[in-house]
């Protein structure tokens, strides 16, 4: 079905996600980054020990090495007597053996000596002389230990396929001396900004003009998604200078960004331009939400290519829609179903507003706490103003199938990253 203009109907959001899904892109290149530049990276593999973690008996305590046998029926008013043997050396193992009724000094980390289960905490202990201490408290057998093989044992898998490595995960890695790791190669992202009148930032502007604003608002974004950016610079509104500068950067991106030259005009060749290099081609030329519907979505032989309106705040909305799911597709990512993939809270939306029949719409709000309450405070103005971007701190959705929002009506921000 044609629009007024020849155009096929605007499609959902939902049914342009599902469009892309069901695409089969080109898999990730797999390659070995030391731990230091594996942080963001995603893993190619599943990660298993070769070794157990921490690889001995070791103390949570500050206290007294014992058998806990030993300590059965001790209380404050009923106390056990043990005998001192010396003390453990933190990073050293202990030359240490205990005999029924005997005990030694132990630090926090240290190594269990031989013929020990447990650690009594010093709170519990009161040292009568160089050569014994009274023991006012039961432990049980592993009270304040960690086992030899606890925290990861030899041959478990540590970390799994399509995880996406974080802090945490990179200093399990050193923990078991894994220092090396396959990880799926970054997905590069070109960027084309299009238009006789943008010119580059650097650059004073004439009237009539603007400064290329997307490519780096673009850029950052790319990069948050734990990609690399490659701008390809601008491109006037010229059939044959885009199809050479499309093509080129299809050679050397994993995906296509292209600003400006998605809507309907005598300039536009964005979608002639995907229909001509490769397969399948535009799979939609228009979406129902606002700010964005012009946006164009295709695959190029496995590549996704997409065509963004020129408004920064349309730019934003596209990229977040359906770029960003794409980037964690390319990337190798499998993400958890149950996880959001975005930080979001809740909040009470901060005034009426009416949103237009049949559209998804994109409000963009800032937050502020009144009486303990986080309110979504619209960011109103049109699409083409940055400064709307630049006060806010996140999107609210209204769903195709309402008309608006209330005051006062809970509502869920996905902050910006």
């Amino acid at each position: 079905m044609k629009d007024l203009l020849g155009r096929d109907e605007a499609v959902t959001v939902e049914f342009a996600l599902r469009l892309f899904n069901e695409q089969i892109l080109r898999t990730p290149v797999i390659e070995s980054v030391s731990i230091e530049d594996a942080y963001g990276r995603v893993s190619a593999f599943d990660i298993v020990s070769t070794e157990n973690l921490p690889g001995f008996n070791r103390s949570t305590m500050d206290g007294y090495a014992v058998d806990s046998a030993d300590t059965f029926g001790a209380s404050d008013t009923m106390p056990v007597y043990l005998q001192v043997k010396g003390q453990v050396l933190m990073g050293r193992q202990p030359e240490i053996r205990l005999q029924r009724g005997e005990t030694c000094l132990i630090p926090t980390g240290g190594m269990l000596p031989e013929g020990s289960d447990a650690i009594v905490m010093f709170e519990y202990t009161n040292r009568i002389d160089d050569n014994m201490v009274e023991i006012m408290k039961t432990v049980s057998p592993g009270e304040n230990v960690i086992m030899f093989n606890e925290d990861v044992g030899k041959g478990e898998v540590v970390i799994k396929s399509g995880h996406r490595l974080r802090p945490q995960d990179i200093g399990a890695l050193a923990g078991l001396g894994i220092l090396a790791i396959p990880v799926y190669r970054k997905p590069v992202v070109a960027i084309i900004s299009t238009g006789d009148e943008v010119v580059p930032a650097d650059r004073p502007v004439s009237t009539g003009e603007v400064r290329d604003i997307n490519s780096y608002n673009l850029a950052g974004m790319i990069s948050a998604c734990c990609a690399v950016p490659l701008k390809r610079g601008i491109i006037r509104d010229d059939l044959d200078k885009l199809r050479a500068a499309v093509k080129q950067a299809l050679n050397e991106a994993d995906m296509l960004l292209i600003t400006g030259g998605s809507s309907v005009g005598v300039a536009d060749y964005t979608a002639k331009v995907i229909n001509e290099l490769g397969s399948p081609g535009v799979l939609f030329h228009g979406v129902a939400m606002k700010p964005g519907k012009p946006v164009i979505g295709g695959i190029v032989d496995g590549k996704p290519v997409f065509g963004l309106p020129g408004h920064p705040a349309a730019i934003t909305v596209g990229f977040e829609t359906f770029v960003e799911p794409l980037l964690m597709r390319l990337s190798g990512e499998i993400p958890n179903p149950n996880v959001p993939s975005r930080i979001t809270v809740k909040a009470l939306f901060g005034r009426n507003l009416s949103s237009g029949a049949g559209r998804e719409e994109h409000v963009r709000v800032y937050v502020e706490k009144h009486n303990d309450m986080l309110w979504a405070i619209p960011v109103l103005g049109k699409s083409g103003l940055i400064r709307t971007l630049v006060q806010a701190e996140g999107i609210v959705i209204i769903p195709m199938n309402k008309s608006g929002l209330y005051e006062g009506e809970e509502v869920e921000v996905r902050l910006f990253r």
